[in-house]
Formats: C-alpha cells, sequence, structure tokens
C-alpha cells in the first residue's frame, strides 16, 4: 500500500468516491482512498437513491444539480450504468401557502438553470390516474430528475477515479492523525471479519498525505474525536417500506411509463415505483438521533428495527393519496441511520483550527450531492475557491458552544422539519433559548419576537405584548406575514424619530500587538483608520473574493478592535488566526482575542437618537459631546453613558443619524433600562433586525452572505471606494484579474399586492435571465419594494428597467441610484441644531 500522496479521502461512500473521482479529473495525480468496510457500507447501501433538485439554498441547488447532469454521464465514461432513472419528481401541493412554497423556490431554479413545470390537479390526474388529486391546489414538475441505485452510482464513480489514477483500499481504519506542520501521518488499522464483525488485526500502516478529506457518514464524531474538533453531524433514523406489486400499477405500467418520483409534502413523505409495487419514504415525527457518541463497532451494514407506529399517520396518507396501495402488503422495510446537521446542509470544506484538513460530512441527501460536492470541494482544493460561494455549507458555521446535545436534538428536528413549509423567515424552535444576552428578558416582555443567529437570541420584530407563543410561526408567510406591519412601524420609527436595535451578536475581536498594523494592512482592501477613527474594509480569499467584511476601530497605534456578521464568528476567527500564523514570521508579534461574549451592542439610530443619548451622557460638556466637532462621523469615543462606560461609534447600518453603543456585557441591563427611560420623551421604538434589514437596503448597505461572499469581488460589489488599489494587500492581484463579471445593482420594485421579494429571485431583461436579487423587502422611505443582486454590467446603469420573477410573474424591477435614500448622506452626518445655534450666537 502507498504510504506517501498529495490527498488522502477517509470514506468510501457516495461523497468520498466523488470527491476522489473530481480531485482526479482536476489534475491530483497522488490520490487515495481508504474504506473501513467495503465501498458502499455505510448509508450509501441502503439510500433510496432519490436525486431531488428542489432546495431553496442557492449553493445546494447547484450542488444538486451538478450531480444530476454528471451522473447521466458516467456510463459513457466508465462503461457502468449508475443506474439512473430519469422519471422526473412531482411535488405535490394540498394547500395554497405550499404553491407559494413552489413559487418562491421555483424562481431559486431559475437562477440555477433548473427547468420545472406548473401542473394542475386535473393535468396531474390525467397523466397518472392512480393518483388521487381532488384535494390538491397543483404540483411542481421537475422533468429531469429521478431517482438512481446509490451503490451502482457509487461503483461508477470509484471505476471513473481508479481510471484518473486514484488507489482505492478497502478494509483499513484511520485509528489517529498527526499534523508535522507540513503533512498528515495518518495511521490505518488494517481491518478483518471475525464471527461477522470487523475487527482490527496487528497490521497497521502510517500514511502520509499533504491533505486529508474525511467523508466518513455516520462515522463523524469518531472523526471528530481523533481531529480534536466537533463536527455537529449526527445520524437520524430513517425509515421506507417496499409493498408488494399493486396490480393497477403493474396495469397502467403496460401502457405507459414510469411514474415520477412523487413526494407529498404537506403528508411528510416521498413515494416512487420498485417493481411493480411503491416505496415510502416518510419523514415523520420522533425519529430519534442515534450514534450521539459513535458507531458501534459490531454496527456495519446494518438496521434498526423498524417502528411502524411511528409512521402510521404517513403510510395511511399514502393510502389516501395512491388509493390503489390500500389492499397491496408490505414487501420489505428499511430503518437506517441518515446523517444529519442542525441546519440540514452538509459540512463542506476546510475544518476549524486545522490545515490541509477537509471535511465531507453530514449529509442528509448525499446521493443527490454526492456528484457536485466532489466538484466543488475539488475546485476549492485545487483551485483555492469554488465558482459558487460554499460559506453555507462551511463547517465553521458552527462555533465552539456546540454540544453533542444541541446537535442531537437540532438534527432530530431538522428531519422532522423536512417536509414543513420552509418560509423564508422561518425560525425554528429546538434548543432555544440558548444563548442570551442579558437584555433578552426585558426585550422578550416587551414583545420581541426572536431570531436565532449564531446559536444568539436577536430580536426580529417586536410583536403585541402578551402574544400568544405561536404568534410568530402563525405570523410567517411566503407574502406580507403577520409580522409585517410591526416591521414596517420600526422602519418608519427610525427614518422619522428613533429606534434602538440589539445587535449584540456581532462578531468582535482584537488584533493588537507590534506586528498588527503591518498585517492588517495587508489582510485588507482599505487604507487603515486614524487612531479614533473607523473603516469599512474587506478581507479577500486567495481568488480576490470577499472573505469577510470588517469594520475596523483603531484605538492605539496597534491596536484594533474588529466587528464582522453575527453569524460567522467561528468562519471568521479561523481564517484570522491562520493568516496570522502565515505572516507573524514577516510583521511580527500579532495578538488574536474573540471579545463576541465580552461586549454587548446596542445601535441607536434616528433623527432623535442625539437627544436621547444627550440626556444620559455623563461628561464636563454634555452639550456639545455628542456635536460633529467633538464626535464626527465615523469616529470612536469612549463616553459615559450614566454609569456604564461605552466605546461609542458613530455609524449607523440604517442610514440614520446613529451610534453603536459597545459596553461591557455584565452592563447591558442596566443601559438597556437608561436608554428606555431617557427615549420614553422621544417615543424610542424598540426595533428588530428585520426592519433594519429593509433600511440598509435603502443605502445600498451590501451584506455579507447575502450582497458580499465568495464568489464576487468588492469591485463586483460596487465598493471601489474601500479599495485602496495604491497598496499591496492579500489577494489584489487576482481580484483585478477578474475583471467585473457583474454588478450589484439595487432596484426599486412594482411588485404584486401584499408580497415583497426575499432576495433569491431572478431577474430578466426583455425575456432573458440576467442575474438575481441577493436581499429584498420593503422600503419604507419610498413606499414601494426594494431589492439588490447582481446584473450583467451593461444592465447596471440606473434607470435600466429590469423584471424580477416573483409568483410566476414578471414585475417591474428598476435599476435606482446607489443609497437611493439620502445619497449625499445629509442625515448621517446631521449636526447637533443646539451645538450649531450655540457657535453662531457665539460667533455674533
Amino acid at each position: 500500500m502507498k504510504t506517501q500522496v498529495r490527498a488522502l479521502i477517509v470514506g468510501g461512500g457516495a461523497i468520498g468516491t466523488s470527491i476522489a473521482y473530481h480531485l482526479a479529473k482536476a489534475g491530483w495525480d497522488d490520490v487515495m482512498l481508504l474504506e473501513r468496510d467495503e465501498l458502499t457500507s455505510g448509508s450509501t447501501w441502503h439510500a433510496a437513491g432519490l436525486l431531488p433538485l428542489f432546495n431553496m439554498s442557492f449553493a445546494t441547488t447547484h450542488i444538486h444539480k451538478y450531480s444530476v447532469d454528471f451522473y447521466k454521464k458516467l456510463e459513457a465514461e466508465t462503461g457502468l450504468n449508475a443506474g439512473f432513472s430519469v422519471v422526473g419528481n412531482l411535488r405535490m401541493a394540498q394547500t395554497d401557502a405550499r404553491m407559494d412554497e413552489y413559487m418562491v423556490y421555483a424562481t431559486t431554479a431559475e437562477t440555477c438553470g433548473v427547468p420545472y413545470e406548473w401542473l394542475s390537479p386535473a393535468q396531474i390526474a390525467e397523466r397518472w390516474p392512480l393518483v388521487r388529486t381532488e384535494d390538491l391546489k397543483g404540483a411542481i414538475y421537475h422533468p429531469t430528475d429521478g431517482y438512481i441505485n446509490p451503490a451502482d452510482v457509487t461503483m461508477a464513480m470509484a471505476k471513473g477515479a481508479r481510471q484518473r489514477g486514484v488507489v482505492i483500499e478497502r478494509k483499513w481504519q484511520v485509528d489517529a492523525y498527526r499534523w508535522t506542520g507540513a503533512a498528515w501521518e495518518v495511521t490505518c488499522t488494517k481491518m478483518i471479519e471475525k464471527g461477522g464483525n470487523l475487527v482490527p488485526s496487528d497490521e497497521q500502516a502510517v500514511i502520509t498525505a499533504e491533505h486529508v478529506v474525511t467523508a466518513t457518514g455516520n462515522h463523524a464524531q469518531r472523526t471528530a474525536q481523533m481531529l480534536g474538533i466537533k463536527i455537529p453531524a449526527i445520524p437520524v433514523e430513517h425509515q421506507f417500506i417496499v409493498t408488494e406489486p399493486d396490480p393497477a400499477l403493474v396495469e397502467y405500467r403496460k401502457t405507459h411509463g414510469e411514474h415520477p418520483v412523487l413526494r407529498d409534502a404537506d403528508a411528510k413523505w416521498y413515494v416512487r415505483e420498485e417493481r411493480g409495487g411503491w416505496i415510502l419514504g416518510p419523514y415523520e415525527r420522533n425519529a430519534p438521533a442515534r450514534f450521539e457518541y459513535g458507531v458501534p463497532d459490531s454496527f456495519r451494514a446494518d438496521l434498526f428495527p423498524l417502528d411502524l407506529d411511528r409512521i402510521e399517520e404517513e403510510y395511511m396518507s399514502m393510502i389516501h393519496r395512491i388509493p390503489t396501495s390500500e389492499t397491496v402488503g408490505l414487501k420489505d422495510d428499511f430503518n437506517g441511520p441518515i446523517c444529519y446537521t442542525p441546519d440540514g446542509n452538509p459540512l463542506v470544506g476546510p475544518a476549524p483550527g486545522l490545515r490541509n484538513m477537509w471535511l465531507a460530512e453530514g449529509f442528509s441527501f448525499g446521493i443527490t450531492a454526492a456528484g457536485g460536492t466532489g466538484h466543488y470541494l475539488a475546485q476549492l482544493m485545487v483551485e483555492g475557491e469554488a465558482e459558487i460561494d460554499m460559506a453555507s455549507l462551511d463547517p465553521k458555521r458552527y462555533g465552539s458552544w456546540m454540544t453533542t446535545e444541541y446537535a442531537a436534538r437540532k438534527n432530530e428536528e431538522a428531519y422532522e422539519h423536512v417536509y414543513i413549509l420552509h418560509h423564508p423567515d422561518e425560525e425554528r424552535p429546538a434548543c432555544r433559548p440558548l444563548r442570551t444576552a442579558p437584555a433578552y428578558d426585558r426585550q422578550k416582555a416587551r414583545g420581541a419576537q426572536f431570531g436565532c443567529v449564531n446559536g444568539w437570541e436577536r430580536p426580529n420584530y417586536f410583536g403585541p405584548v402578551g402574544a400568544p407563543s405561536d404568534f410568530d410561526h402563525d405570523s410567517r408567510s411566503f407574502r406580507r406575514g403577520g409580522w409585517w406591519e410591526y416591521a414596517a412601524s420600526e422602519a418608519k420609527a427610525i427614518r422619522e424619530g428613533v429606534g434602538l436595535i440589539d445587535a449584540t451578536a456581532f462578531t468582535k475581536h482584537r488584533v493588537s500587538g507590534p506586528g498588527a498594523t503591518a498585517f492588517l494592512d495587508w489582510f485588507t482592501t482599505n487604507r487603515l483608520p486614524k487612531v479614533g477613527r473607523i473603516n469599512l474594509t474587506y478581507a479577500l480569499t486567495s481568488a480576490g473574493t470577499t472573505r469577510t467584511e470588517y469594520t475596523i476601530v483603531r484605538e492605539g497605534e496597534d491596536d484594533y478592535y474588529l466587528v464582522s456578521a453575527g453569524a460567522w464568528t467561528a468562519y471568521d476567527s479561523d481564517y484570522l488566526r491562520k493568516a496570522i500564523e502565515d505572516k507573524e514570521p514577516e510583521f511580527g508579534r500579532i495578538n488574536l482575542s474573540d471579545v463576541t461574549s465580552q461586549w454587548g451592542v446596542f445601535a441607536i439610530a434616528g433623527p432623535k437618537s442625539r437627544d436621547v443619548l444627550k440626556a444620559v451622557i455623563k461628561d464636563a460638556e454634555p452639550g456639545t459631546a455628542l456635536s460633529n466637532k467633538r464626535f464626527s462621523w465615523l469616529s470612536m469615543r469612549e463616553i459615559e453613558l450614566g454609569m456604564c462606560p461605552v466605546k461609542a461609534i458613530r455609524v449607523a447600518y440604517t442610514g440614520e443619524l446613529g451610534w453603536e453603543l459597545h459596553h461591557p456585557i455584565e452592563m447591558q441591563a442596566y443601559l438597556f433600562d437608561l436608554l428606555e427611560k431617557a427615549g420614553a420623551a422621544y417615543d424610542m421604538k424598540l426595533v428588530g433586525a428585520r426592519a433594519q434589514n429593509w433600511l440598509r437596503q435603502e443605502k445600498s448597505y451590501r451584506a455579507f452572505g447575502n450582497e458580499l461572499g465568495r464568489d464576487a469581488t468588492p469591485l463586483e460589489a460596487g465598493l471601489d471606494r474601500f479599495v485602496d488599489l495604491d497598496k499591496a494587500f492579500h489577494g489584489k492581484e487576482a481580484m483585478l484579474s477578474h475583471g467585473i463579471r457583474s454588478k450589484c445593482v439595487t432596484v426599486l420594485i412594482k411588485g404584486p399586492e401584499g408580497a415583497d421579494p426575499w432576495g433569491r429571485e431572478a431577474l430578466y431583461h426583455e425575456g432573458a435571465h440576467i442575474g438575481r436579487l441577493t436581499s429584498g423587502g420593503w422600503s419604507a422611505g419610498f413606499e414601494t419594494s426594494i431589492g439588490m443582486g447582481y446584473v450583467r454590467p451593461d444592465l447596471a446603469a440606473t434607470g435600466t428597467v429590469l423584471q424580477v420573477k416573483m409568483f410566476d410573474q414578471l414585475w417591474t424591477a428598476t435599476v435606482t441610484d446607489d443609497s437611493p435614500y439620502d445619497p449625499q448622506n445629509v442625515r448621517i452626518r446631521a449636526n447637533d441644531p443646539a451645538s450649531v445655534a450655540a457657535a453662531k450666537a457665539a460667533a455674533e
């Protein structure tokens, strides 16, 4: 067996074989795959092999589409039939809300080139008369997907990998990993059969690998323990049953083709044909997580006992939808482990804290995702970045606060939620509240309805005080939900008066030391601010695209406070830490601290925000302490609000006069009470994240994860003013080499009554698809829908009339000036009228 390789893939299921194949295809000629048992012996062997294109995620839709297209080509390359039955996928709807969901999804599909068509109940009945349709509203039909034989496609990818030089070794178990500083030493043990079990032999080997990829499926917890990291991938039981032949189906097939894969999302199941009968796969309630601390040595290609009582409701609903199945007996059953993650998306990308270690774990739809995962992960490894933004799948979207109990319970929830209505404003309840700031109870008592950001509870909006516990759940919609009026009122309050926003979830780092200035100058695109000032800047990937957005506050010559998006704390920490490790020998000592949990943040904004702060600031000259002369825009000052020391930053994400008030977290309750009492005189309103999101679009402020990501450069995002091309910085040459492939624009939209875009819709011009929205909502300032997104550069000029696809219709979307609300920043720079009057009087 080879003991020196460039890349070692651990795990021989569909995911691992795809990664091996695509690394070899990308040009790496020294690749090895290890499997502890036989290929496909994990979840792959008992998977149903479905290939659903339906997904609300832009990145995941691209991954699934690549897989479907790729599998169709495998036989021509390898000579092995992958067992792909292109029968289509019929996703039925029993309610108008479900049809709305499909229409929101469909516009995402268009941005990825996924074909679909709409069918009425009558059309369904005409094509597939065995399906009961009188209680349906309609369906979305994907003609290009279907199902595949998991073992066959895995073997085809394995053969394709071998043809490209990949070495595949079976019955080798990885028992230890050690990083030498230049490569991984991977200790492996030969496994042997003994009494029906797989046991370790005395034979061992150490493989030195420049890169390691773990695709260990149900064994992810063992992998995590060996690597000393957390991987929230834990299996959940998934059952499916196979019926005896259905005589009506057998008769139908004599003159008709195979049924598409049938999905009745409102009934929580999928059904497909299987040798004259039916396979039913339910996503029922109360399916338990398994193997929280590792897979027992005795568990191989095994199954759990079936729990028919748990799926009785779904079984009866299948009989309702396909009445001829009522008299058909059961032929076979499966109840096996399928890996999940807390949000249902896999973990794909660099492992936290480690070099050249890559994770491909937590795949609940592994067959669907295998081909695309191999393709895009190979791009990440070989080219340094993928052509799509993979951040939403990055393993570091979960921080060190995540525990086994949290992962297990959230994974159970993710399984149960496969077929719920996936509202864009959905918030899932399991394991909450967990991370709460001190003002949480106060905000809850005032009507806060919370969202969850990186485990933190953050107010989305403030609804009625004393509202029932299901108020937010019942307020959700694919159009304007019951919460919309509260968010609109909050947005109006900031535009006309004053509002207070809890921004405690912001990620916060301190960077200091003799090498800090030189490092940050190299690490970010903008020139560094002077002491006491701030700037907005960007860290780039090696490919020149946007990795992170930072607000940098310079507190001393070599002392910096960095603020970035709250959802990405571990993601940002890891990138910063690794970059510092690389550059410290060149620049000198650099200290890095994650201080996110040490500082709370309130953002106060609106024309009356200065008045509220003046009422509580302690200063020798309180009347001028917040004036432009003493506290200018884009500056930071240490101030005292009552008894609370505050790092005040004059900046506002809402585009109004305002300050971010960074304060010791232990003083937050005191500061909240102080500001609330002072704000009462000015009708200050508590404001949530949804109103803030609308307001920032009126200023064309880009958001990380929306307009900003690893698939576009800051120049394409229209952020030229934050890029200093007169200095050298990481990723600069790569950024310039891209040119301008697309351009970020803000559009005002005349959309359907009672609905706004969500930020995932396709954009058109003269009938051609030319871009997509990345943000959307309601503009209080213009009293119309608003959105931001990317279009062809030639269509980015102000006044260009585009169309946006919403609810299966095209609506006018007009490109507006960047920062259409207060484009000269007059309001955000506003001086204190009292200070101006006093200065004028003194001059006279």
